[in-house]
């Protein structure tokens, strides 16, 4: 039995039929189950490279089989997905070893039967390669386009729109592109230029940002449990364009700060470092594992400021009316702005899902609103790049709150001003993830509403 082969069916199992995250499932296998380096490798590359183009191979399948995906059993449906994945987009596996070892791994969790037809539908497209042919021409470049770039049509219809077509091109590339590690470097223990360092002489290949002035892009590196500096708390895993929001914020020593929606703390954290771990953070979420997980960082860099707390941000302004300095709504959202960190959320999102972002988006800023003394600054962040859930929110915001005025956020961004009163940052035109910032200030004169 293949077990490389075999461990990738059952991750893809976990993440098609079980709403696994990818990474989560990988690393919990991965730990699980001894592999060699070089398997490991491979199984990696077949969950990641299976789970992106996942809606494009069901659409390939669909050529080959004549019966509903849904009436095929789950891991047989897998074994058939990483078979056409090998297939369509591995040229160095050999057409034979992919089929044999799909046709042992069928025979393993069905019946002789299966793996009969497991055979059959692999050997035919092995033979008839052209039966999957995209869709070109008049009328079918959107199909074409989300079929090629491994994007839901859905989607790539709406960016057509929002974008147009050759913009929407490189939007789906850049997507598709291998993210660039980038992490943040802790001030508080160190600083960019000892930190390059300390990577170069682990074997790391790295340079600074040109966005922030804690930010490293790591290009060669080896197993994230194995990087000394960031177990031994130097650096953040967080990604440039989340790098800038804290700068946004911009926190001073001694200030009560909230950051509402703060799991898994990266942001948190930065804001830490920038108060020079003087004040006190409170970093809400509703999951208590979530807390958890920014307890554990907070730890690991060494910051005393962070209080966790379970709350709900929508009560927020509630619990603390008129209390703090400043606060961050880093809101729940489509995400449609880190795909290319995010193999398997292209497939989870849905239009109707979306559209209902928004509402959730107002009412937690408007809650926030109430919990920033006169003065204070408010923060509303988001990795989307959607107007409805970035510009649309904050617009709204502002007509209901006239104790409120929008400050120019580009004017506070560490590196690269910008004039941008909002800023949004897209994947296409910047090279960064996808993000939106608004920064807005409470009048001084403004009596708690």
């Amino acid at each position: 039995m293949d077990k490389a082969r075999d461990t990738a069916a059952r991750i893809l199992n976990e993440v098609n039929e079980n709403g696994a995250y990818a990474n989560v499932a990988l690393a919990k296998y991965l730990r699980r189950f001894p592999l060699s380096d070089q398997d490991r490798r491979f199984v990696t590359e077949l969950v990641y490279g299976a789970v992106k183009a996942g809606g494009t191979l069901d659409w390939i399948l669909r050529r080959y089989v004549n019966r509903p995906l849904k009436k095929i059993p789950p891991m047989v449906r897998q074994i058939l997905r990483l078979g056409i994945y090998q297939l369509f987009y591995l040229d160095r596996v050999p057409a034979s070893a992919v089929c044999n070892t799909a046709v042992d791994l069928a025979k393993k969790y069905s019946h002789a039967g299966t793996a009969k037809f497991v055979n059959a539908v692999l050997r035919t497209a092995v033979r008839e390669p052209e039966r999957a042919a995209f869709p070109q021409g008049k009328g079918h470049a959107a199909e074409g386009l989300a079929l090629s770039s491994q994007h839901p049509y859905w989607l790539v219809k709406h960016w057509i729109k929002q974008f147009g077509f050759e913009e929407t091109q490189r939007l789906c590339a850049f997507d598709n592109e291998q993210p660039v590690l980038s992490v943040r470097t802790n001030t508080l223990k160190t600083n960019r230029e000892a930190l390059m360092q300390k990577l170069c002489e682990g074997g790391a290949e790295a340079e600074p940002s040109c966005w922030t002035p804690e930010g490293i892009r790591i290009y060669a590196h080896g197993a994230l449990d194995e990087l000394a500096p960031l177990q031994q708390g130097f650096c953040q895993v967080q990604d440039e364009s989340s790098m800038l929001v804290a700068h946004v914020l911009d926190p001073q020593p001694g200030e009560f700060v909230i950051d509402c929606c703060s799991a898994p703390g990266g942001k948190t954290t930065h804001i830490a470092a920038l108060m020079q771990d003087r004040g006190h953070i409170l970093a809400g979420d509703v999951f208590d594992h979530k807390l958890e997980r920014i307890r554990e960082n907070a730890v690991r860099l060494g910051i005393q400021s962070i209080e966790t707390k379970r709350i709900d941000a929508r009560e927020i302004g509630r619990m603390y009316p008129a209390q703090a300095d400043r606060v961050l709504v880093d809101a729940p959202c489509s995400g449609l702005g880190v795909l290319r960190r995010k193999p398997d959320a292209r497939w989870k999102k849905t239009a109707e899902e979306i559209a209902g972002l928004p509402n959730l988006q107002k009412e937690i800023l408007n809650s926030a609103a109430h919990a920033v003394k006169p003065g204070g600054v408010l923060v509303y962040s988001t990795c989307t790049i959607e107007p409805e859930e970035n510009q649309s929110v904050a617009e709204t915001f502002l007509r209901n709150h006239s104790e409120y005025v929008l400050e120019t956020a580009g004017q506070f961004l560490p590196c690269q001003k910008r004039d941008e009163a909002m800023v949004q940052l897209f994947p296409q035109r910047d090279g960064t993830d996808g993000f939106f910032i608004a920064r807005f200030r409470r009048s001084l004169s403004d009596a708690a509403r």
